[in-house]
């Protein structure tokens, strides 16, 4: 699993029948200080996440199986929203 935040939505009207009923979210990944690392990535989200809002998402066969649909082309989807972040 990995930290991101939101920071955007898609919307495809067209799209593979099986991602219907899926609200799809633009993900910048973070490194543990929450700073911008990689790109951004489109992601299923199953945790009613928001607009900037800090997740932890997943990514490859875990997240076909976090979003309940193993039998869709999902490489990543949103499993949780990040209350806080404590480093020690």
């Amino acid at each position: 699993m990995r930290i991101g935040k939101v920071i955007g939505t898609v919307v495809a009207t067209r799209k593979d029948p099986r991602l219907t009923g899926n609200k799809l979210m633009l993900i910048q990944p973070l490194d543990v200080n929450q700073k911008p690392i990689g790109d951004v990535i489109i992601g299923v989200d199953t945790v009613g996440a928001g607009v900037d809002e800090t997740i932890i998402f997943t990514k490859g066969t875990a997240a076909r199986l976090g979003a309940n649909k193993p039998e869709a082309p999902i490489d990543v989807a949103i499993v949780g929203i990040v209350d806080s972040i404590d480093l020690v």
